[in-house]
This record gives structure tokens, C-alpha cells and sequence, in this order.
């Protein structure tokens, strides 16, 4: 039975997540270029998980793992636009059953069909039920697009509510964020809110962003790294293998920072709210982001690949009531640890088939045996059925091993950097002597994990024969 007086004492949680915003483009991560303050005071009030990576860094695969606390390859999530199956207990579930009320804002992006259009109702509505994966409560939200001008989301209907005319869609979902905060603040119950921001992901074109973030960095001398490459990546997919001149990745960056200001000060707003609300000391709020962007680096765009451009996130954490401020920890936490984490915190039973690790004692400042590294991967291309393109990857505090599939066209390949010494991992150690040692290790980690996991590295084509047809664009929603 349910103990009422117990759940009175539980925090109330607040999960925000932006979409590609990278680590290193925030105040907090170094960035001089950035413009963050409220991003920055609240990694000062809080803790920063300076070693936090994208388990699978793609949108999809990355919201599958968030809400179950599995990898890619036990989720089915293995390419974007396909729709999650719903056999699996999600953190909603788990905090429902706990007597949280749960709420939901912005993309989904677990509802798509292969053969279908984004913006058809069909598409775009999650209906209530088994497909919202435990979030029974307010919901207004969206599969996917990324426009932000003139959109829309759905409550539970099919029946698109738009945005006021000229709203910028960030700011219109800051203030659902903010309604939900005050209805909820004194009810009976805790609250378990998700914000999920579609910026700073592109289309970067100064109509997509207001103009007044786009002057703050219209004269700013941007570009990419210095491991910019105009080569095509050979193991690139067609979505990040995009042509780009250094002058159009300046431009596209002045709307990805000025993107990411206007999320720094809607971020701020909220954060106010909760204050004005009363509940600040006993709410617990993160912030993350689902994975970052190459910008040309390396000769890639996007995300899905295993440099520290795509992988590593901001992951900060505020609980006035419990946890110390002004803390930056350089635990290794990856996207599979945050579901665990969240429940250990809260606690609340962790499912016995999550993947990932509670680090709730590491935040609590406990003694605890830390992971010694983060298990990455990818299952094929960003959202298309295109072999050639799969890897796995362990990352420690310090080095990077990685290793393509390989096919017909490319061969095996393995990589092995050092990310203290060579930042933007220009130096492949792989044939290194001096590091044979090292890189042995590391194949037994992965080894070790991918067994443990029943991985066995099949190429994406695999799933879609095997997997895809009967468990995802097949499936039959209901309403």
C-alpha cells in the first residue's frame, strides 16, 4: 500500500534536456565564445558532471535509453524514426507507481514511422496509452520537427494546439513548463517533469532563431576546430557526411550559440518560477542534453560518432535540501546512468533489467566504486537502413578506444586517443607500441561489455531483417 506521509517527504524532479548542445559551447564548459550565465550560476549552485557522454549520441537512441536505462542494442531504438516498443518500464513507470505526478513538454521523437510524414497527425500524436511510456499525466508534446517558428504540439488529441503567432517555440514551452510548475507546486503529490527543447539543433538560418540572439553573435570570428576537415569521413552515413566550407559553419555557429542563449535565458525563467514557487529546496533539477555536433570537425556533421565534439554533455544537477554546491565531479556517467540515478535518489526501486549504474551515492558524496568507463555505440546511420557505419567505443577519464564493423567497402578499423594530451583527438595511437598495453585493456573491457550485453556487433541491416519489421514499423498503436 501506497504510504501517503512518505511520499510527502519525496523531492519533487524537474528533467530538462536540450537537443545537440554540446558540452564544450557552454560558459560552464569553457567556452568564452558562449553567452550562459543562467547555465553557469546554476553549475555554480549545483554539480557538474564535467565526464558526462551520449551512450548512443542520436536522438532517438538516446531518449530510449534515458527513459529505460538500457543500451541501444536491448531498447531497439538502433536508427532515428522508428517507434519505440512498449515492453519496456520506463522512469514514468517507476515514478508513477511511486505516487509522482508526471509530465511531459516538447519532442518525443519515439513515435516515428519509416513510411510515414512527420507532420502528419499519425506521426506527430502520441496517443494516450502504452506509447507514452508511463507519462499518464499532463502531456503536451510533439514527435518531431524542428522548425520553431509557427509550431505546434498535441495534448491527447490529434487536434494541433500552434503556438501564438510569432512565439518562438522554446519560450512557448518555458512558459508551459512554468503553468505546470504553479498548478502542481502544492498538490499532495511530487511531480516528475520533463522539458525536452528542440534548440540548438539545426536548421541554423537566422529566421529560426529571434534576431536579438542572433546580433549578440552576429560579428563574433567563429568557425570550427582546428580538427576541422573538408575530407569527408569514409565511415561517415549521408547525414553527417554534409559539404560545408568553413564560412558556412561560422554562420551555422552564430545560430547555434545564439540558440543556445535563448535556451541559457528561458532556463533562467524557469529556475525563477521554481524560486517563486516555494519549492526550489526540495526539487531536484537537471539539466542535459542528448548528445553535441561536429561542426566539420574531423569531417563530419552532426552526431553518432564517438569523438568528444558528438558524445560528451553537459550534466548538471541542483537539490538545495541535499546536495552540495558548487561541485564538479569527474564521474563517468553515460546516458544509460541517468534513469538509476534518478531513482536512487529519489528512492525508488530500480528495475532489475536497467544497464546502467545508480551514482546516486557519487552525488551524494558517498563512498562508491565508480565505473571505470563509458561503453558507447552505434547501430547503423542517423536515420536511414545504411550499412558500414557501426561502431563500438570505450571511453575512460582519459583515452578513447573505438572500432568500426567495417563492411564489403571499408575495412575494420580500429582508433585509440589520448584526451589529455591530444584534445582533438588528431593523433590515432592505435599502432602505437608504447600503448599496446593500454589499448589490450581496453579491447578486454569492450569485449567483456559487449558480451555481457550479448552484443555481437551485427551490421544495421541485421536489425531491420531480424528485429525492426515486427517490433517497431509494423506495430499497431491504439489509442
Amino acid at each position: 500500500m501506497f504510504n501517503q506521509e512518505l511520499n510527502m517527504k519525496k523531492p519533487n524532479i524537474i528533467f530538462v534536456f536540450a537537443d545537440q548542445l554540446r558540452y564544450q559551447s557552454c560558459g560552464f564548459g569553457g567556452d568564452n565564445n558562449a553567452i550562459t550565465p543562467n547555465l553557469d550560476k546554476f553549475a555554480d549552485n549545483g554539480i557538474n558532471l564535467t565526464q558526462a557522454v551520449s551512450s548512443m549520441p542520436v536522438c532517438s537512441a538516446f531518449r530510449a535509453s534515458l527513459l529505460t536505462g538500457k543500451y541501444t542494442t536491448s531498447t531497439g531504438m538502433v536508427i532515428n524514426e522508428l517507434r519505440m516498443n512498449t515492453n519496456h518500464k520506463s522512469i514514468a513507470h517507476c515514478l508513477t507507481e511511486a505516487g509522482y505526478n508526471t509530465g511531459y513538454i516538447g519532442k518525443w521523437h519515439l513515435y516515428s514511422n519509416q513510411l510515414g510524414n512527420h507532420e502528419d497527425v499519425n506521426n506527430s500524436h502520441i496517443p494516450v496509452g502504452a506509447d507514452r511510456l508511463g507519462f499518464d499525466g499532463y502531456w503536451a508534446a510533439y514527435n518531431f520537427h524542428h522548425t520553431y517558428y509557427g509550431t505546434y504540439y498535441h495534448l491527447n488529441s490529434k487536434k494541433k494546439i500552434f503556438h501564438k503567432k510569432n512565439t518562438y517555440e522554446p519560450d512557448a514551452q518555458t512558459n508551459l513548463a512554468i503553468d505546470y510548475i504553479k498548478k502542481y507546486k502544492d498538490d499532495e503529490n511530487p511531480f516528475y517533469l520533463t522539458l525536452s527543447y528542440g534548440t540548438p539543433h539545426d536548421p541554423w538560418e537566422k529566421n529560426n532563431v529571434p534576431k536579438t540572439y542572433y546580433d549578440l553573435f552576429k560579428s563574433k570570428k567563429l568557425g570550427p576546430s582546428k580538427n576541422y576537415s573538408n575530407i569527408l569521413d569514409p565511415y561517415g552515413d549521408s547525414w553527417s557526411n554534409e559539404h560545408k566550407t568553413k564560412d558556412l559553419v561560422a554562420e551555422w555557429m552564430r545560430v547555434y550559440y545564439a540558440m543556445t542563449t535563448n535556451l541559457d535565458c528561458n532556463f533562467g525563467k524557469l529556475i525563477s518560477a521554481i524560486e517563486d514557487a516555494g519549492i526550489i529546496d526540495n526539487t531536484i533539477i537537471i539539466f542535459t542534453s542528448d548528445h553535441g555536433e561536429m561542426f566539420g570537425s574531423h569531417g563530419r556533421m552532426k552526431k553518432n560518432i564517438f569523438y568528444e565534439e558528438s558524445i560528451r554533455v553537459p550534466f548538471l544537477i541542483q537539490w538545495r535540501d541535499k546536495l552540495s554546491s558548487g561541485l564538479k565531479l569527474d564521474t563517468l556517467l553515460s546516458t544509460v546512468d541517468i534513469m538509476p540515478t534518478i531513482l536512487g535518489l529519489v528512492d525508488v526501486e530500480i528495475p532489475k533489467e536497467v544497464e546502467g549504474t545508480d551514482l546516486s551515492l557519487v552525488l551524494k558524496e558517498k563512498a562508491f566504486d565508480e565505473p571505470l568507463f563509458a561503453f558507447l555505440m552505434n547501430t547503423g546511420a542517423c536515420a536511414i537502413w545504411e550499412d558500414g557505419h557501426e561502431w563500438r567505443a570505450i571511453r575512460d577519464k582519459k583515452y578513447t578506444y573505438a572500432i568500426y564493423r567495417g563492411s564489403k567497402d571499408l575495412p575494420r578499423k580500429e582508433l585509440f586517443f589520448d584526451n589529455i594530451n591530444d584534445s582533438f583527438q588528431l593523433n590515432n595511437l592505435i599502432d602505437n607500441s608504447k600503448y599496446l598495453t593500454k589499448i589490450n585493456r581496453f579491447r578486454n573491457f569492450l569485449n567483456d561489455k559487449m558480451n555481457k550485453l550479448n552484443d555481437e556487433f551485427p551490421a544495421s541491416s541485421w536489425y531491420l531483417k531480424n528485429w525492426i519489421q515486427d517490433r517497431n514499423i509494423k506495430r499497431t498503436a491504439t489509442m
